[in-house]
């Protein structure tokens, strides 16, 4: 089949700032793309303007940088509106058989609807009114344009059991499958045996709650028999001399190892060697970083925030609690076998293949 996939925002941004881009490889979405590739089709990635590498890049599929108009009142961070990706759809949907796009609450879901609805599919990541809009412009969204307009395409489906929920609330052609974002497994191996180590990977930002780990790191590390597991944080930001600082304050600085930046196969081979993945987040709802630490056969302890919260429940694939503490710490290391192996055993469903040909069902069975 010929998928043309629209999406495009790349990044999240953090204080609604687009982040220089270097490359977009590492990118979900990017990923996802080469699971339907891999399956034999031909995609067409569009994203916006904004997200292009500040250097050339070679892509494994066409990708379609589309330029923003009116940024200062529909950022591209938020809420790009492009005319040039309407005259784009209108002119070659007659080249695509599939047309899959990122959210209800967006121009490109709205381009798709009303230009080729029968070969649409929607694909909702959004679990409650956008705050950043103060939700009055999502609420007339949901209440009007899509009742009018998104109806008629052929298939919404949720990122999350959340966003199932939320879609339903407005809309009735919404599948009960849920689908997350797949990935390329081949990238990571996974262990079944572990060091004593526990870790997180991410930004280091406001909004990923790193200090609340390491408090949570502090308390449990007073604890008989665990005196000695170190926390690993990878990755970079603002707030890393801060972290530094409360480690310290709090004791633990020793048994506290910042990593910095490492790339994908480096991170792994942490990753697949840790009691655990943990995840804090403030924000975030899809972070590549769960189902990668999963596949490595490594169990994820975080909150409800997070799409693949629900999963990680109802497959037994680490602990979901709003505020774990150091006890929810303990126990994913008490119980470790059991969660290893629960997560191995789930590698298969999060395959980008699996997720492309799983697309491609819903849309013919429709």
């Amino acid at each position: 089949m010929r998928i043309l996939i629209l999406n495009q925002i790349l990044y999240t941004a953090d204080n609604n700032t687009i982040p220089v881009v270097s490359s977009i490889k590492d990118t979900m979405i990017y990923g996802m793309c080469l699971g339907f590739v891999n399956t034999g089709h031909t995609v067409t990635l569009a994203a916006s303007e904004e997200y292009k590498p500040q250097s050339p890049e070679t892509y494994d599929f066409t990708v379609r940088f589309f330029s923003s108009d009116i940024p200062r009142i529909f950022a591209p961070s938020i809420l790009p509106f492009s005319s040039e990706l309407y005259r784009f759809i209108k002119r070659e949907q007659a080249n695509f058989d599939l047309v899959i796009s990122s959210e209800v609450f967006s121009f490109q879901s709205l381009f798709a609807a009303i230009l080729c609805p029968r070969k649409t599919l929607i694909w909702q990541e959004q679990t409650a009114h956008q705050k950043k809009f103060h939700q009055l412009p999502s609420k007339i969204w949901y209440r009007m344009i899509a009742p009018l307009f998104l109806r008629k395409v052929r298939q919404i489906i949720p990122r999350s059991k959340r966003a199932c929920d939320f879609t339903k609330s407005y809309l009735h052609n919404v599948t009960d499958t849920v689908l997350d974002h797949g990935i390329n497994v081949d990238k990571f191996t996974f262990s079944s045996e572990k060091t004593r180590t526990i870790i997180s990977s991410s930004q280091l930002i406001a909004r990923k709650n790193i200090n609340g780990i390491i408090r949570v790191f502090s308390a449990f590390t007073q604890m008989e028999g665990y005196e000695d597991i170190r926390l690993l944080i990878a990755g970079r930001g603002d707030q890393r001399p801060m972290l530094e600082s409360l480690a310290a304050e709090l004791g633990v600085r020793e048994k506290v190892e910042f990593l910095g930046f490492l790339p994908q196969t480096e991170l792994n081979q942490y990753i697949k060697t840790s009691y655990c993945f943990l995840v804090n987040t403030r924000q975030d709802l899809n972070m590549v970083s769960i189902p990668e630490a999963v596949v490595s056969g490594t169990p994820i302890l975080t909150n409800t925030q997070p799409a693949s919260a629900g999963y990680i429940r109802a497959n037994r694939l680490g602990i979901v609690k709003d505020h774990w503490n150091e006890y929810d710490l303990k126990k994913i290391i008490d119980e470790n076998p059991v969660f290893v192996q629960n997560c191995i055993a789930y590698r298969d469903n999060l395959t980008n293949t699996h997720i492309a040909r799983t697309f491609l069902e819903i849309y013919r069975n429709k």
